[in-house]
């Protein structure tokens, strides 16, 4: 039973969003969104709610439709309260003493420890804030679910949990999901919508499957595009031709045949269909200046410490060599991004940390996950021109080159979007001209077209370098070592798939009795 239909469904801000829009939600499904940063996924999901109305088109649901809409963003209201009142203000006022039991199951349901609960949403880091706004709508008893971006903030370990809780809904309650996150759209959905400004494919598969599909479709009609010119090009050579000949010989006929073949050119041309072509973010470039050493940094059994000076691991002797990939692996607060923080140490100023050794020829290029080699107050431009000497003309091309339009390069770069946030560090990153990259979290805020960039960059200039991550995609797509941080120890597993499998199981679920138990 369709619970929400759309019918040619549009919406159109300076340019359209989508159109044309044909799609039912039903009992059962799974259906995950797929666009391009800025390309209309979350403004379809405000649709979906009423939140917004679309420019063109219909939009018919079920009478008395409950919809639970998970936004990215926590409201600023909410920031002040305690994990668990952000839950409970969600009942309505009619429910809030007698059905409070209600927020217990929801948060019992996620796993929230008891002393979270108690703690104000400001508190939190943002992986708990994002479960906090998943239990906030789950405890109305949502008739349809719309999640965006829910794997934003949340680790490997929460990831899998949410996939698990997800998977163990009732299947009458049909979940929407908006997100990157491609291992995740393969493990929670069964169908996959494809936005684009033109026509919005729908394939009844997981996202790698449907991603296939798509390419396989595309290539279809780019092949049936170019016969078709080539048959509407002879055509109207023939016409000209014949047009020739009748003037010639002043033929009624010959005159009547070239109208026809112009007709059937014409007809032709406006039927034919290019194939769909992804207007770009922006590109993602990066270099590798290379060196003649083979060995870039060598651990002696290097200490990684708490900034209080605590041991969180030592990594015994170890070599990152030119050429190497290294994935981190391991659960929060294990030590990675310390990890991270020491190697950089290390390269930004020589000698001060010890049975750390770092080729001289190393040049380092750095990005962590809150960005912070970029200044909000700056502006792009001006970031740009003057950190790399490159000269005004030749930044704005860059950066228009990289996502940053013209009038977004003078105001301030703390109103860009997180994808243009991300984009203008890979620039940096990319003029900085270096050897070995660090990279924590790199993907956050990317959309599959950046992160299949950043993937294909990497791979392409061979480039050498230590990198922190929850994208399971990317790491598989990207690593060629994998370094398991666990018990306080650093040592070498040949791939990742045993820490997804173990951390899966750590954060799976199990039905009991009609409720939701955490997995022990």
């Amino acid at each position: 039973m369709a619970l929400i239909s759309l019918k040619s469904l549009g919406v159109t801000m300076s340019a359209p969003l989508f159109s044309n829009l044909d799609l039912t939600i039903g009992s059962g499904d799974r259906l995950g969104i797929v666009a391009a940063n800025g390309r209309g996924k979350s403004t379809l999901l405000k649709c979906l709610t009423g939140e917004m109305e679309p420019t063109s088109g219909e939009i018919t649901r079920t009478r008395g439709l409950r919809v639970g809409h998970v936004e990215q963003s926590v409201p600023p209201d909410l920031l002040d309260r305690t994990f668990h009142q952000v839950v409970a203000d969600a009942l309505p006022p009619d429910q809030a003493d007698s059905e409070m039991w209600r927020v217990d199951v929801a948060l019992d349901s996620l796993d929230v420890p008891e002393p979270m609960r108690d703690r104000p949403m400001q508190a939190l880091s943002g992986g708990w804030q994002r479960l906090a706004l998943v239990a906030r709508v789950w405890v109305t008893d949502p008739d349809i679910l719309l999640l965006d971006e829910p794997t934003n903030h949340l680790d490997l370990a929460r990831i899998s949990q949410l996939e698990a809780w997800l998977d163990a809904l009732p299947r009458e309650v049909p979940v929407v999901i908006a997100s990157h996150d491609r291992a995740f759209l393969d493990a929670a959905t069964n169908r996959t919508l494809f936005l684009r400004a033109e026509q919005s494919p729908v394939f009844a598969l997981p996202y790698s499957r449907a991603r296939q599909a798509l390419d396989e479709a595309d290539a279809s009609t780019a092949r049936k595009f170019e016969r078709d010119m080539k048959v509407a090009q002879q055509l109207r050579k023939q016409a000209a031709k014949l047009n020739n000949i009748g003037i010639n010989s002043g033929s009624d006929l010959l005159t009547v045949k070239t109208k026809q073949l112009r007709e059937r050119a014409e007809r032709l041309e406006d039927a034919a269909n290019p194939a769909h072509r992804e207007k770009s973010a922006g590109a993602i470039k990066l270099a590798n200046r290379g060196t003649h050493a083979k060995v870039l940094i060598t651990l002696d059994d290097a200490a990684v410490e708490t900034p209080d000076g605590m041991v969180l691991f030592r990594t015994g002797k170890r070599h990152i060599c030119q050429g190497d990939r290294i994935v981190l692996l391991g659960r929060n607060g294990v030590g990675k991004s310390r990890f991270v923080t020491m190697i950089r140490k290390a390269i930004v100023e020589p000698d001060t940390v010890q049975n750390v050794k770092v080729t001289p020829s190393t040049v380092l290029g750095y990005s962590d996950q809150a960005l912070a080699g970029i200044n909000g107050d700056d502006t792009p431009l001006s970031m740009i021109s003057r950190r790399y000497d490159v000269g005004e003309q030749r930044a704005r091309s860059l950066l228009a080159g990289a996502g940053v339009v013209i009038e977004m390069q003078e105001k301030k770069i703390g109103v860009l979007s997180g994808g243009q946030k991300a984009r203008l560090m890979m620039l940096a990153l990319r003029l900085a001209d270096p050897n070995f990259y660090l990279l924590d979290e790199p993907t956050n805020h990317l959309d599959i077209g950046g992160q299949e960039a950043l993937e294909a960059e990497l791979l392409t200039h061979q480039a050498s370098c230590v990198l922190a991550s929850h994208d399971r995609s990317f790491i598989r797509a990207v690593g060629n070592r994998f370094w398991l941080i666990d018990k306080r120890k650093l040592t070498e597993v040949e791939d990742p798939e045993g820490f997804f499998r173990e951390v899966a199981a750590a954060g799976g679920w199990k039905a009991k009795d009609g409720h939701l138990q955490a997995g022990m």
